[in-house]
């Protein structure tokens, strides 16, 4: 989803977002491509957000109730003292930390702004860097009533490291920002840290190469016993095709989430309304066309059967869709976000550059927390459908 300000879109950001993302899905590009990529990406960025958010500083008044009314964010006193002494300071001060509530504002954002990281369930666990998962199938034991049951329970519990991967964002910020008051500079640098890091979360929680990359395991790997990571293949096609009851869509969809309703080891587990495909943004206009019907009364509604949510998203492949189950992958974010300044020397005028980390991991929970598939959707002219 593209993020607007007053309604315009950060068009040169987008591009070069799309160009970053292609050369970071491509085996062959060097470390050299994938820096200038990320450059070019993040130096459209800063401009792009820099001039939409000036713009609305000269428009604007500012009034907090004005701005209230208006949507606009009002500070906290803590975030209005934070950002006022970066206004004072210059910049960020070294090893600084935001502010709470901005960091809560920032990942309320990413999950507003990118439904992916919504249907995957991301979580910020705060300073929290270590994760307890529980597998529910183990969770209980049945014994004498003073008997031992400490070490039939434990194994029910497994602790996951956040902190292993760190995800880095650099921010920009223009001197003359500095001037226009904490609440632009808080937006200015939400709205920078949400769309980068959204760019990185999501390559990584689709298409990460796994530990030996530092990256997290996406959803579009498999996991070989030996810890190997590779590319997940298609098991099956998927053509949308039309019927008078709409038997072949939901003979189809329902091969889907019988398939996924069996995990890797071959237990079963309830799926139902826990299941979201992920398509790209150009197939997502095809298989919306093959279930959008029109009622009785003129309206066109749009539903895919099962309660199957529909995500789109730039990692997937064209002509792919990807299944996977809902809570079934390991997503978060922890550690805060700490700032600290860039100390090489950079041709950067009028600007104060510092790198803002956070540590960030993810795994699904086994190779079929989520399934590949091919579309096949094709489209006649004549306005026969299958009996």
């Amino acid at each position: 989803m593209t993020i607007k300000l007053n309604g315009t879109k950060m068009e040169n950001f987008e591009a070069k977002k799309k160009e970053y993302m292609n050369v970071m899905k491509d085996e062959k590009s060097t470390p050299e491509q994938l820096e200038a990529a990320f450059t070019d990406m993040f130096s459209a960025l800063q401009d792009d957000l820099s001039e939409k958010i000036s713009n609305e500083a000269r428009n604007n008044a500012h009034d907090a109730q004005v701005l209230s009314a208006r949507g606009q964010n009002v500070l906290t006193s803590v975030e209005k003292k934070f950002f006022n002494e970066a206004i004072e300071f210059g910049g960020f001060d070294e090893d600084s930390i935001l502010p709470i509530t901005t960091q809560e504002r920032i990942f309320e954002d990413l999950i507003e702004a990118h439904p992916l990281l919504d249907a995957i369930g991301i979580r910020d666990l705060g300073a929290v860097t270590r994760w307890i998962k529980s597998d529910p199938t183990k969770a209980y034991a049945w014994g004498q009533l003073f008997g031992e049951i400490k070490g039939q329970v434990s194994a029910a519990f497994t602790e996951e490291q956040i902190g292993q991967l760190k995800l880095t964002a650099f921010a920009v910020i223009p001197k003359d920002m500095l001037d226009l008051g904490p609440e632009y500079v808080e937006r200015y640098v939400r709205v920078l840290l949400v769309e980068s890091y959204s760019v990185g979360l999501e390559y990584g929680y689709v298409n990460g190469k796994g530990p030996s990359q530092n990256e997290p395991i996406g959803l579009m790997k498999d996991v070989a016993e030996n810890g190997a990571v590779t590319d997940k293949s298609s098991i099956g096609v998927l053509t949308f095709k039309p019927s008078v009851h709409g038997e072949v869509i939901a003979g189809e969809l329902h091969d889907v989430i019988k398939s996924l309703a069996v995990n890797a080891k071959g237990k079963s587990r309830k799926v139902l309304n826990r299941i979201v495909m992920v398509i790209n943004p150009v197939d997502a206009i095809s298989v919306q066309a093959r279930n959008t019907v029109q009622t009785s009364n003129g309206q066109w509604v749009t539903a895919l059967p099962f309660n199957i949510r529909t995500v789109e998203s730039e990692e997937i492949p064209e002509k792919k869709a990807l299944f996977f189950v809902s809570g079934e992958y390991l997503a978060a974010v922890a550690g805060g976000y700490k700032t600290n300044k860039f100390d090489q020397t950079l041709a950067i005028e009028d600007a104060m550059l510092y790198t803002i980390k956070q540590f960030a991991n993810g795994k699904p929970s086994d190779n079929k927390t989520a399934e590949l598939y091919d579309l096949d959707i094709s489209f006649t002219t004549d306005n026969s459908v299958e009996a």
